[in-house]
């Protein structure tokens, strides 16, 4: 019997009776990560990381959350489930399932850094080893190859040094949960004042709480000084892009934080004077990496460019397919 199966609500763990990151309301869920493409209103009953509590609550009000420490496994219907890092956003975990001899791991989304380049607004990537790995393909094609992250935060560091040296803001827009808190543990805040979008400082909040170090913010909309908003880095989500809302900066330089950056016409499209390659997720080599590490001789693809992860899977001489989901819109514009 397989471990995951998909359904119309989701995909679906037959032995265990309940789901995982479903996109119609269920009564058991099980939940990679706060993401709103993966975590949605109205199921009965929550299953998630530890860390995942305050920014799951935060997105959506009261639920009946049952917190599981990464590695801490619990049994429900013969079912053996435990949570192992992901190394995506905070909280976001790998769900591995046992049952009847088999060892099935759903990814979720992760992010595979290189030597010395974690993200570390959370917890890093764990391989696991199993038979079965699903794996998303977000960035599945070899031109996405990530630049160490240190490079990049140079690269944002010297753009808001010119632009605060010019008298004028830097809104370097990302999602507010996950992108936003790793831009802010990743620059130098001596440069100047940092300054958040409403949506972004309740995460920033969950992120403190949980004990992942940000540098001081303010609430973009309560700063009025001039010479504070002509030197600050502004963190936004995409959505205010050409907004009224920006008119509050006067002048101002505008950048998008992304992994889709690295297309040639994707800053263009986007409208913003810069683009940063900065992604969460795992890149080409990345996603190679990490399926390798499972040892996986079955392995199915959920989102992203399947077809060119399943062709390339087939040619390393895995058993290799793909589940049809609705995941992929981290945060609606």
């Amino acid at each position: 019997m397989d471990l995951v199966v998909q359904r119309p609500q989701g995909l679906y763990c037959p032995p265990g009776d309940f789901y995982i990151d479903p996109w119609r309301p269920v009564d058991r869920a099980v939940i990679t990560h706060a993401h709103a493409d993966h975590a949605r209103r109205g199921h009965g009953h929550y299953l998630a990381a530890t860390p995942a509590a305050g920014v799951l609550r935060a997105r959506l009000g009261e639920i009946t959350l049952q917190p599981l420490a990464y590695g801490e496994p619990v049994e429900h219907r013969g079912v053996r489930v435990s949570l192992h890092p992901a190394g995506h956003v905070l909280g976001s975990a790998q769900v591995r399932l046992e049952h009847g001899g088999q060892v099935w791991v759903a990814s979720g989304d992760y992010f595979v850094s290189g030597a010395g380049d974690d993200n570390r607004t959370c917890a890093p990537f764990e391989p696991v080893r199993c038979d079965c790995f699903i794996t998303e393909s977000t960035f599945g094609l070899p031109i996405y190859r990530w630049r160490p992250q240190r490079e990049v935060f140079a690269d944002i560091d010297a753009w808001w040094r010119a632009n605060a040296a010019a008298g004028r803001a830097s809104v370097l827009m990302g999602y507010s949960f996950g992108k936003a808190q790793r831009i802010l543990a990743g620059v130098d805040a001596s440069i100047g004042p940092i300054l958040v979008h409403g949506a972004v400082e309740p995460l920033n909040e969950a992120y403190r709480t949980a004990g992942v170090a940000l540098p001081p913010t303010q609430n973009a909309t309560d700063a009025k000084d001039k010479a504070v908003l002509s030197r600050a880095l502004v963190v936004a989500p995409p959505a205010v892009a050409g907004s009224a809302w920006l008119k509050r900066f006067g002048e101002y330089a505008d950048a998008f934080a992304s992994g889709w950056m690295q297309l040639r016409g994707a800053r263009r499209r986007q409208g913003v004077d810069r683009g940063f390659v900065l992604s969460d997720h795992a890149d080409w080599p990345g996603l190679q990496r990490a399926i390798a590490a499972t040892g996986a001789s079955r392995v199915i693809v959920t989102h992203g460019y399947e077809a060119v992860m399943v062709r390339w899977l087939a040619e390393q001489g895995l058993q290799a397919g793909s589940f049809a989901t609705e995941y992929g819109d981290e945060e609606p514009a």
